[in-house]
């Protein structure tokens, strides 16, 4: 048996399937190029479309991978049945439910966050701009893809947290309203009049200009402290965070500066320690000067 020629002829066989299909594979990339540039086109138009409408940010980013998907799929099955003579769909979708199972293992977390993406982008809670707070991750919404969603924390680090996370747990969205309550305790000495420290500090709380004003200021004597009667101070501003902050520290020092001027000490924990041995040395030296 001659196994060079047979060598020369199963390489020349496959040389000239390749020479034979090449029109087949130029024609191939031809459509996946022009896919490329119908798909950019496409994404531009849905854009502009969704732009003119009063959809949310999230839900146009949806249409426009959406389309983009669909583009992709359809020219990458075109460019597959003009390249591989006798291929169709139907042997794509059997051959795929082949291994179905084993893929459906494989990617199993890609395809979770997938769906978890679609629902998240669907559900009219948690948009881009939102400030949430996820499994001790507190932040502003940047992005939200079909896998992932970025979160920018306020210490400005990017965290990318799996749509799968935000689905599965709770998710506290602290700006779904444009007010938010916020509160503070003040500690008055225990010879204060509570009555009159109740009303300096709701007084003081009035003057504060970025509170909002159509909320009620609360003020209640909440507790007996280990050195002072504890109130709780309440009252409400712009959801934002900054905003929150910066109301906090004007109601603090518009409290502590009407307390000061009503003569109403915030006193401080105080601490007495004892030392026995101490005691009995100055004891006996007392009593020695005595005799």
């Amino acid at each position: 048996m001659d196994y060079v020629a047979i060598l020369e002829n199963q390489v020349t066989s496959m040389w000239e399937g390749l020479v034979s299909i090449l029109p087949n594979l130029a024609i191939a990339l031809l459509v996946l190029l022009f896919t490329w540039i119908l798909a950019r086109f496409a994404v531009r138009i849905a854009k502009r479309i969704t732009g003119k409408s009063s959809m949310r940010e999230d839900l146009q980013q949806l249409m426009e991978t959406l389309v983009r998907l669909a583009i992709w799929l359809t020219g990458f099955v075109l460019a597959l049945i003009i390249a591989i003579p006798g291929f169709t769909p139907a042997g794509l979708i059997a051959g795929l439910g082949i291994g179905a199972l084993a893929i459906g293992f494989a990617f199993q977390d890609i395809f979770e966050n997938f769906l978890a993406g679609v629902l998240i982008m669907l559900r009219e809670k948690m948009r881009i701009g939102d400030l949430i707070e996820c499994e001790g991750v507190l932040g502003k919404v940047e992005r939200i893809t079909l896998r992932e969603t970025y979160v920018r924390q306020l210490s400005n680090e990017l965290t990318i947290m799996p749509n799968s996370m935000l689905f599965k747990n709770a998710v506290q969205i602290l700006t779904d309203d444009t007010v938010r309550r916020n509160d503070v305790v003040v500690g008055v000495a225990y010879d204060t009049d509570l009555e009159l420290a109740q009303k300096v500090i709701l007084e003081a709380m009035e003057t504060v200009d970025a509170i909002v004003k159509d909320r009620p200021i609360v003020v209640y004597a909440q507790e007996f402290g280990g050195s002072s009667i504890d109130f709780l101070v309440q009252w409400y501003a712009q959801s934002a965070s900054r905003d929150l902050r910066q109301t906090k520290s004007e109601a603090i020092k518009a409290i502590k500066k009407g307390l000061d001027a009503a003569g109403i000490d915030i006193p401080f924990p105080i601490q007495t320690n004892y030392f026995p041995e101490a005691l009995r040395i100055e004891q006996v030296a007392s009593n020695q000067i005595a005799d």
